[in-house]
């Protein structure tokens, strides 16, 4: 159930920054926008960490060699 858990906030947070995207298209004022948009980001920053914490450092290797391969991680000699 954590694993299952983990997956569903991992997904969530990754939906959250789909859903700022789409906020320009709605019809809502820039202060109802801005707090909307911080209060998503927050969210999603905060369902990525207990992802990562539910789901354990082998989920976390894995994120890692995958944007490995995209050199984000690469030292500079």
């Amino acid at each position: 159930m954590k694993k299952v858990i983990g997956y569903f906030l991992f997904v969530l947070s990754f939906m959250s920054w789909a859903a700022i995207a789409s906020l320009p298209f709605l019809n809502l004022s820039i202060e109802k926008s801005a707090a909307i948009t911080t209060a998503l980001i927050v969210g999603g920053e905060i369902a990525f960490v207990l992802s990562i914490a539910l789901l354990g450092k082998e989920f976390l290797g894995k994120i890692k060699t995958f944007l490995n391969r995209f050199n984000f991680f690469r030292k500079e000699k």
